[in-house]
This record gives structure tokens, sequence and C-alpha cells, in this order.
């Protein structure tokens, strides 16, 4: 993964070009057609520096025959190229469709686990969590070294199946250990993704002739343009299954006082609600989403194309001749890169503000504000504008730049936060609900997309070790508000919503002056370095 800077001072391979293949250019005929070859277009003949007529003629001549080639292969791309564009293409929208089956199965479960499983799928998550951090430092760089990223992705998703597979006895000794499955699978999962999704968007952009980071954003957006939906499917299963015979409690002034931002999670709201779901209906949806957490890894395992099947894309990685304890620190080292340790809060924040939604928002303010049952209604209004954000922001970041595109993720967060802290839900006010729920999906939108992308092109060469780190970080985010959500009250958590979102803000503009200055320190042979050898002036 002389050069041509893109945007924010990020050097651009697919404007890569070596100057000797140049050399001859435009003396005869059969070299300007090897040189048009070369490049897959038309050459440009005000840079012929040869003033005979002859020469000009085959040049005129030469320029024709590419002009008449191109009716045929567009733009300069032959036809191999173009149905190895086409490929990308297809893999990119199966991979998404199976993320969809996939996450449709496991956050609608997730979604469901303190209100069905009270603790115990509490406990379960944050397990399956701290499984994610441990696998995330061990397995992915291990794993897609030995299986590659295909089988790596159809093999780690089977570890999905197991988990809600436990919901339909669910107990500490079946949900526990099929978390942990799960944790442990779910980091190489997603690094595989991430490094598919990067390295055929490198190869597409130098098909195209485009800018590596616009393509790779672009592709990072149609996949969470599909993912996000996973949130409008799950919970309208979810809730037209618990619709079947559910009644709106009744909400007295006294049961409104203690939520939204005075809620603490031991008060006792259930007043008129079920303390849990009928048995028919567990096994319903537990039944629907196991058929399609399988139907998941079969889709991949069938018809997803491994990365050597397209040209040009290095299928090896940098760790090709490690051992596993040279894998580990090549992970741990990654820390160590300047950029990894600004971008880190930011991460964590991806995790925290995704779990207070779920956990809290769902709890605090619309459970306890309109009852169990409109949790699904609401979230498919999230899920909607998740996926809005999806299509609208990857765009918007090719129109006028990733930094404006953060700070309206980093404004809308702030001004919902600062909301949830003064608004008292209210039954009379159901608008209100799906407004703010509806924003945070535009948010999260925004950090789901350009967060994954932001990666992939900071860490050029390192993605299977940068986005083992991604997982760490939005891992730990996930841990640190399952584990306050049953042990501290609202204003708590929106004080740690706060912190990591004004923390992690500050620490991507802080690596988009860096860039936009070209400050990032390298050692005479090119390579980045470590924060530790910056501070110590060792390098």
């Amino acid at each position: 993964m002389a050069i041509s800077k893109g945007e924010g001072g990020l050097a651009n391979p697919a404007f890569v070009q070596d100057d000797s293949s140049s050399e001859g250019v435009g003396s005869t005929p059969e070299s300007l057609r090897e040189h048009k070859a070369s490049l897959g277009g038309i050459p440009n003949p005000a840079f012929n520096k040869d003033s005979t007529s002859q020469d000009s003629r085959s040049l005129k001549s030469s320029i024709k025959d590419a002009r008449k080639e191109s009716r045929t292969v567009p733009k300069g791309i032959t036809q191999d190229e173009k149905v190895e564009k086409l490929s990308i293409l297809k893999n990119i929208v199966i991979i998404s469709v199976a993320f969809i089956f996939l996450f449709t199965a496991y956050n609608s479960m997730a979604n469901l686990q303190s209100s069905i499983n009270k603790e115990m799928g509490t406990a379960a998550l944050s397990t399956l969590y701290g499984a994610l951090v441990v696998s995330c430092c061990f397995v992915p760089s291990w794993l897609i070294k030995r299986l590659k990223e295909k089988h790596t992705l159809s093999l780690c998703m089977l570890g999905y199946t197991s988990y809600i597979a436990a919901q339909f006895y669910p107990q500490y000794y079946t949900l526990i250990p099929t978390a942990i499955l799960l944790g442990i699978g779910a980091a190489p999962m997603w690094s595989s993704k991430c490094t598919y999704l990067t390295k055929v968007g490198t190869r597409y952009a130098h098909i195209v002739g485009e800018n590596p980071e616009v393509i790779i954003t672009r592709f990072f957006g149609i996949f969470f343009l599909f993912f996000q939906s996973t949130q409008v499917w799950g919970n309208l299963i979810t809730s037209t299954v618990l619709s079947v015979g559910a009644e709106d409690p009744a909400k007295s002034e006294e049961d409104l006082k203690i939520c939204g931002y005075e809620f603490c999670p031991w008060y006792n709201v259930s007043a008129g609600n079920s303390t849990g779901i009928p048995q028919w209906q567990m096994y319903t949806m537990s039944s629907i989403y196991l058929v399609f957490a399988l139907l998941a890894s079969l889709i991949i395992f069938l018809f997803v194309d491994p990365l050597t099947k397209f040209e040009n894309i290095d299928t090896k990685t940098s760790n090709e001749e490690r051992t596993g304890l040279q894998l580990l620190l090549a992970t741990f080292n990654h820390m160590r890169h300047p950029y990894q340790l600004l971008i880190f809060p930011l991460t964590i924040w991806s995790g925290v503000e995704q779990a207070f939604l779920s956990a809290d928002f769902t709890a605090a303010y619309v459970s306890c504000g309109l009852g169990v049952h409109m949790v699904g209604y609401v979230l498919i209004c999230y899920g909607i504008c998740d996926v809005i954000g999806s299509i609208s922001f990857t765009p918007l970041v090719k129109s006028v730049g990733r930094i404006p595109v953060f700070l309206l993720g980093f404004s809308i967060n702030l001004s919902v936060v600062i909301t949830l802290m003064y608004w008292m839900p209210n039954p009379d006010q159901v608008p209100v609900f799906f407004v703010l729920a509806g924003l945070w999906g535009f948010a999260d939108a925004i950090w789901q997309t350009q967060i994954n992308a932001f990666y992939g092109v900071i860490f050029p060469g390192e993605s299977e070790a940068a986005f083992s780190n991604y997982r760490l970080w939005e891992s730990l985010g996930f841990i640190i508000a399952y584990a306050c959500s049953t042990v501290t009250c609202i204003p708590d958590k929106i004080v740690t919503l706060l912190v990591f979102l004004s923390v992690g803000i500050t620490g991507y503009l802080t690596i988009e002056v860096i860039e936009k200055t070209g400050r990032l320190k390298r050692d005479g042979e090119g390579k980045v370095v470590p924060v530790d050898k910056v501070i110590t002036g060792r390098y």
C-alpha cells in the first residue's frame, strides 16, 4: 500500500510512477504503443519532445488506434481489469450481505440480554468483550496467516452461532463459555474483513486510477450501509415477536421521576411489565437468529473469492515468517506508533457510544419512559438513520474532506448528550425518543465508516496489526460501558461519554495536523519512528 499527495498529505500509490518507464517514449510508434499499454491510457502529445514530422504522424496514428480501442474498453481499462473490477464489487456486496445475516442475529440477541437474562446476560456480554480484547493481542495475525482472509471470516462466524444456540438454554455455564468462544473469533473475523476491504480497495484504485484513500473509504461506506441495516431487520423481528400479547404499561409521575438523567440501574421500573418473556417467544427468536448466523458463514465459504484471485495483491502478510511470539510482539509493537496512541481514545469512544445506546439509553429513557415493548421500534429509527448516514457521509468525505465530517459527528453526539442531561422522558413526547435515537444513528454512521477507513489510510502495509488494535480498543470501550451499566447511574455515564468524545476528537485532529505539516518522524529507511524513541531522541 515522483508521489502525488492525496487528502491530508497522504501518499497516493495510484500515482506512483517509475521514471525509467518514460525513457524514449514518443521516439517510435512501437515505443508509443508499449507506453500506452503500460499506462492503460492514451499518450499525451504535449510530452513528446521529438519534433520530426515522421514521429508526429506516428503519434497521430497511435492516438487514433488508442481512441478506437477505447470504444470497447473505456478509460484505458483492459477487459481483464474490467472483469476484475466487477469481481471486487461483487465480493464487497457478498461480504456485506453475510454480515447482515450475522449481525441481524447477534445484535438483536445482545440488545435483549439485560432484559431477558438480567445479570447473567450482562456478565456474558462483559466476558465476551474481555475475550475479544485478549484475542486482539494473540489471534488475528496468527489465524489470518494460516487460513487467509476468506476462510478466517467463514470459520470465525461460527463462534456467533454457538452463542446464539446457548439462548435456547441460558445458564451461566452455557452463556459464558460460548461468549468466550465468540469473543476469541470476533477479533480475527473483523481484522480479516478490514484487511480484505483495504487490499481490494487499493487494487480497485489502481485499476480506475483514483486515490486509494477515497476508494477504501467508499468500500467501508458500502459495507456499513449494509451492516447498519441490521439494527432495522433485527429489531423489526424482535418487535414483531415480542409485541404478540403485549400491553402498554401504566406510567405514574413517580415512575417517570426516576427516568432519564436520574436513572440508576437498581431502580425498579418494571411495574406493569413482565419480568421475562414467554418461552415460545424466546425459542422463536433463537431459531430465526441461529439460521441467520449459519447462513452468514455459508455465504462467505461458498461465494467470496480469495485474494489470490486478484492481480497485484500481495496476499502474504509482513508477518509471514514470524513465530507466534513474534506475531504477538508485533501486535503490541504497533501500539508504539504515534498515530495509534492518538487515535485509540476515539476508537474507545466508538465502543462506548454503541454500548451506551443499546444498554443505557434504552433502559433509562425508552424502557423507563415508554415501556420495554417500544425499545425495538426506537432502535429501528436508529438503524435507518445509521444506514442513511453510511450512504451520505462517504461521498461527503470525497467532497469536503475528512475533518468536517468527523467534526459533524462530534457536534451531533455532543448535542444529544447535553440534551440527555436536561430532558425528562415523558410518554407524551414520543417523537423526541425517535429524534434522539435517529441523531445518534447519524453520528454512529460517521464513526463506524470513517474510523475504519482512517485506520486503513494511516497504517498502510500494517493492516492486520492495525485493525487488531482497532478491535482491541473498541472492545475496551464496550467493556467500560457494560461494566458501568449495572453499577453506576446515568450522570456518571454521561461524564464518561463526554471525556472519551472530547479526548478522542482531540487525538484525531492532532493526527490531521501532523499529516498536513508532515511532522511524522521517520528514520533513515523511511519507517515511522516509535513514540518512545521520539521522546528519547534515539533514532
